[in-house]
């Protein structure tokens, strides 16, 4: 498949992709090109769109990455462990825990009792030596020894000093268990933790086994070499490795997979953009895993044993049946969440292993303009790329149901009607026209205005099935609830002088962003208008919604994993895009939804939401009404209780009741007998006045869905700062 460092820059009505942000790449030879590992071929550029770039020399050495995973080298940090673990766990260097937790005897009972058995011990050999417990304890000595060795005196004294040395060790062996001395060893007495063992030959991950038991041991033999020159960064390893299991099910690009590797080595099959990694890192990432690290399992009664301390990240299989973030401002959800999620993905996505599509607000921090391939900035005129408002289609209908989605969506519960209107209106004009109307245009159709209606009736008189459709357009303007009214009041939001350079839809117009181009490893932001816009922002955040879940449902190849993240999804959640979320796990996509609290979704919706993500979480700050409905869905569990009652003795006899009154003067309390009662009860795994008032600021309680269908339960989460 081709890779040339480019994507396609024509109008992606068409389907095409729009050309990232950044300088083309070096392009390689054609077989080289035809090995970039992603599963989707991109088309090269129309002529004189890029000028041509020289093909690489063969052998030259491509620049170092940009950063080191965890400042250690690759060959190091390839052949850390990465043990088999649960969804969420961290799993580089991960040491499984325990799933109970040790009965540990206290320090101070378990140094006494130590104390007093050796001294018991001790006592019991000094009366013995010195005869107080007479001689029995010789009888062994006597009975196994010959008697010529007792005339010998040399003899005899190394017979006689070898019995009491075992007799001695055995005392003090018995004694030093009975008072727990190994304990103690075990919990004092710390070993210096030894490194791990080299690979055997032939495994070690840093010489590309894989590649090398294919019979490629010239190509494994210059990955291995780029290694260990530190010029292969973990990146690399992950687009190459991405690339090889491409060869593997497509054998007949193994000739087009050697020749980049022997051409272009470490960067051999880049992402298109040319870029090898991130200007900035800000979170842990391990990319031979896809995970990023957001803390820590804290170690807290709440939690499993198993789990307390144990990294938490977040990695695609859970990504992939979608995560709801629920918390108030200033919680961290941006700083501690999104920010690292969207880095990892855009590694991934220069691994030719993602796609994803960022939105947020102007000036919230998810990365700088050049960690991303398109930035689109709705309402800035420096803005390099519009946003297509049909979705990339050429389908009247489609697109009018996902324009009617994103305008009305959140005000009435079923849209087919207002994409019926619009269909009604956009069909007619693209047969007219060759093109889907600009908003300005839209908005005079759906108004009614004479002039634009007679204009588009005059433009398609020779097309009888559109004129039906205009027909039925102005039976249905007057009726009384007609949902045109509703659509032209909201289209007005997007109808603004800030707006006017933006959704156009002419062929000179600028470069239009589609999310069609999810087929293709992109790294996408989108900046949103909040102030002053805030109504236009939720409908372009819906527009974004909608097309995304119909873009990812309707991809050919579904080998990228697929996802948008909304770093405010406020009044963006709909009936029909709940339903569509449901079906991104077969999809291999997912959405991640961060709201400042549930009541920014309709009431109907919120549970509904709950269970149609797989993955979710609360941060510190909750309302109690918001903890409530997390409380709902995460249920209940069995937990043991004891329940300790004190009740006071009384007695008759006189020694007794003396005894008691003497010891009542001492500690001030009568004697009393305790009783412990231990049941199983069934209680809320965290209730919504824990979830408001007992999770620590810069915490989260965080439940996990595999896409395999493997869960955790909640678990209280420090979150990396």
């Amino acid at each position: 498949m081709e890779t040339d460092g480019t994507f396609e820059s024509r109008d992606t009505r068409k389907g095409a992709v729009p050309r990232p942000a950044g300088p083309p790449p070096d392009s390689a030879p054609a077989a080289s090109r035809a090995s970039a590992a992603h599963a989707t071929p991109v088309v090269p550029p129309p002529p004189g769109r890029v000028p041509p770039v020289p093909p690489a020399h063969p052998g030259t050495v491509p620049p170092p990455p940009g950063h080191a995973p965890g400042r250690v080298a690759v060959a190091d940090w390839l052949r850390v462990p990465r043990p088999a673990a649960e969804p969420g766990v961290w799993r580089l260097g991960h040491r499984p825990r325990p799933a109970e937790e040790p009965e540990e005897v206290p320090a101070r009972r378990l140094f006494t009792g130590a104390a007093i058995a050796l001294l018991s011990g001790w006592l019991l050999w000094s009366l013995l030596w010195n005869g107080y417990l007479g001689r029995y304890w010789l009888w062994p000595l006597v009975v196994l020894t010959p008697d010529s060795w007792r005339t010998d005196a040399d003899t005899w004294g190394i017979a006689s000093y070898t019995y009491y040395a075992l007799v001695g060790g055995g005392f003090l062996v018995f004694f030093a268990r009975i008072g727990h001395v190994p304990d103690i060893w075990r919990r004092y007495t710390r070993k210096k933790e030894a490194p791990a063992p080299p690979p055997p030959p032939g495994a070690d991950p840093a010489d590309w086994p894989e590649i090398r038991d294919a019979g490629l041991a010239d190509t494994a033999q210059t990955l291995a070499e780029a290694v260990r020159q530190g010029i292969l960064g973990d990146v690399d390893y992950a687009r190459i490795g991405r690339a090889w299991q491409g060869v593997r099910t497509r054998p007949d690009r193994l000739p087009a997979f050697t020749e980049a590797v022997r051409t272009r080595g470490a960067a051999a099959c880049g992402h298109p953009s040319g870029k090898r990694d991130l200007p900035v890192r800000t979170a842990t990432h391990d990319l031979a895993t896809g995970q990023v690290l957001i803390g820590t399992a804290a170690d807290n009664p709440r939690n499993p044993y198993a789990r307390r301390t144990t990294g938490v990240a977040l990695e695609q299989g859970v990504l992939g049946t979608s995560l709801l973030a629920v918390g108030p401002a200033g919680s961290g959800k941006t700083a501690r969440l999104i920010r690292p999620v969207v880095e990892s993905l855009c590694l991934q996505a220069l691994a030719n292993r993602a796609a994803v599509v960022a939105v947020t607000a102007h000036g919230a921090s998810l990365g700088a303009d050049e960690a991303f391939d398109v930035v689109v900035s709705v309402g800035r005129p420096e803005s390099t790329h519009d946003l297509d408002l049909y979705g990339g289609t050429d389908d009247p209908d489609e697109a009018a149901r996902i324009l009617a989605e994103a305008l009305v969506g959140d005000l009435v519960a079923d849209s087919r009607r207002a994409a019926t209107a619009l269909a009604q209106l956009i069909g007619p004009f693209r047969a007219a026209y060759g093109r889907f109307p600009a908003v300005p245009e839209l908005r005079e159709l759906l108004s009614g205005t004479p002039a634009a209606l007679d204009d588009l009736r005059a433009a398609v008189a020779a097309h009888p099935a559109q004129l039906r459709e205009l027909d039925a357009r102005q039976r249905q303007a007057e009726r009384g609830d007609d949902a045109g009214v509703l659509l032209a009041e909201r289209i007005a939001f997007l109808d603004r002088p800030a707006f006017a350079a933006f959704f156009a839809t002419g062929p000179d117009e600028r470069p239009q962003f589609s999310l069609r181009a999810l087929e293709h490893p992109l790294r996408v932001r989108v900046d949103l208008p909040e102030r002053g816009h805030a109504e236009a922002s939720r409908i372009v955040s819906r527009l974004l919604l909608s097309q995304f879940t119909e873009a990812a449902l309707g991809r050919r190849d579904r080998s990228l994993f697929a996802c948008l993240v909304l770093d405010d999804a406020t009044h963006t959640v709909t009936g029909e895009a709940l339903r569509a979320v449901q079906r991104l796990r077969s999809a291999h996509a997912g959405v991640v939804l961060a709201l400042r609290s549930l009541e920014d979704v309709p009431e109907a919706l919120r549970g509904p939401l709950l269970g149609a993500v797989g993955c979710r979480m609360a941060f510190a700050g909750l309302a109690p009404w918001d903890g409530g409905r997390f409380a709902d869905t995460w249920g209940t569990e069995w937990v043991q209780t004891r329940d300790v009652t004190n009740r006071q003795i009384i007695s008759d006899e006189p020694l007794t009741k003396a005894l008691h009154a003497m010891r009542r003067i001492v500690t001030g309390k009568a004697t009393t007998a305790e009783a412990v009662t231990v049941r199983e009860v069934e209680r809320q795994r965290w209730s919504a006045s824990d979830l408001a008032h007992a999770v620590p600021p810069g915490h989260a309680v965080l439940s996990l869905t595999h896409v395999r269908g493997e869960h955790t339960p909640p678990l209280l989460v420090e979150l990396r700062g």
